[in-house]
């Protein structure tokens, strides 16, 4: 009687196939190196691989430098319970048309690209290809595949990464086709381990914050819970709460870790005002630039505060 295989090692999931932007942040993850990865066709796909215990983490797209929020990762973290961002990777976006061998420019007529990477490149296909038709694939790289699978007779190019040549037998037409040469992607890794990373100096704090009603005002004093701590900003995002018309929540990252007594009195602040917060974590900045705030919100400031409000309450004489 043979004996039952051992269960297989929890790896990371990211958007493949092989050679994907989301494939190149996941390489900068120290953790993942020597751990099986698992390439999956959507963010539902992935974060549900963490859920279940299949992966240990996911790396996910969840902004873009030129098209902003990507909005199915933003709604995903939002309903998908017990989810925690433990950090965040940059990966600058370069684009090329590539297509099989033997073909030219004045042969394409249909060009395969994610939606994404089309709006990325509408300047230089319009321009060059003005009668061009789009059909939509699912990830950058699965539009090359693309070329050479059954609906291969729909497309005459894609729109892929430069580094598609290693993976499929295509000819590049043409190199550098990104409208923006500075655009950048940013992926989160995602488990479910509610321990935070240690706070650096350099973080960055994620949450989403429903707005508690339709009203004149309301936005402003959500982010009154952070400019009166000296808490910047550096993401702010509105999505439909979906049940009626004219509810929003909103998508928030602040320059900070829940760590920092002016960032742990901002969310608290923020829980008294808002009816639903959803903390999805503080980890380290990508970039490592240091967060700067003003004397005044300093952790001692805020203890100091504490400490006097403390000796009042318990009948002590405090000095001014």
């Amino acid at each position: 009687m043979s004996e039952p295989e051992a269960p297989s090692e929890p790896g990371y999931s990211y958007l493949g196939p092989a050679g994907t932007f989301t494939e190149a942040a996941l390489t900068q993850v120290e953790a993942a190196r020597g751990k099986p990865w698992r390439s999956v066709n959507n963010v539902g796909e992935a974060l549900d691989d963490v859920v279940a215990g299949r992966s240990v983490a996911a790396m996910i797209a969840i902004e873009n430098s030129v098209e902003g929020g990507v909005t199915a990762t933003q709604d995903a973290l939002t309903t998908i319970p017990g989810l925690r961002i433990t950090g965040e990777y940059l990966v600058p976006v370069e684009f090329v048309l590539v297509a099989r061998p033997g073909t030219t420019l004045a042969d394409v007529r249909t060009i395969g690209a994610h939606p994404v990477a089309y709006a990325q490149c509408r300047r230089y296909i319009d321009a060059t290809l003005p009668s061009h038709g789009h059909i939509p694939s699912s990830s950058n790289v699965q539009a090359a595949s693309d070329l050479f699978g059954a609906g291969a007779a729909l497309l005459d190019a894609a729109i892929a990464p430069p580094g598609i040549v290693d993976h499929y037998p295509v000819e590049v037409l043409a190199e550098n086709i990104g409208d923006n040469p500075n655009a950048v992607t940013r992926f989160v890794l995602v488990s479910t381990t509610t321990d935070l990373p240690e706070r650096t100096g350099a973080d960055k704090t994620s949450l989403v914050a429903d707005l508690p009603e339709d009203k004149a005002g309301a936005l402003l004093e959500l982010l009154e819970q952070f400019s009166t701590r000296g808490i910047n900003l550096s993401l702010l995002q509105s999505r439909p709460i979906g049940d009626a018309l004219g509810r929003y929540r909103f998508v928030i990252d602040l320059d900070g870790h829940a760590h920092d007594e002016r960032v742990a009195d901002a969310l608290l602040g923020l829980r008294r005002f808002s009816p639903r917060v959803v903390f999805l974590g503080s980890y380290p900045r990508a970039d490592g630039v240091p967060v700067h705030h003003v004397a005044q919100y300093s952790d001692d400031n805020f203890i100091e505060a504490r400490d006097w409000l403390r000796g009042i309450l318990s009948g002590e004489r405090v000095d001014p």
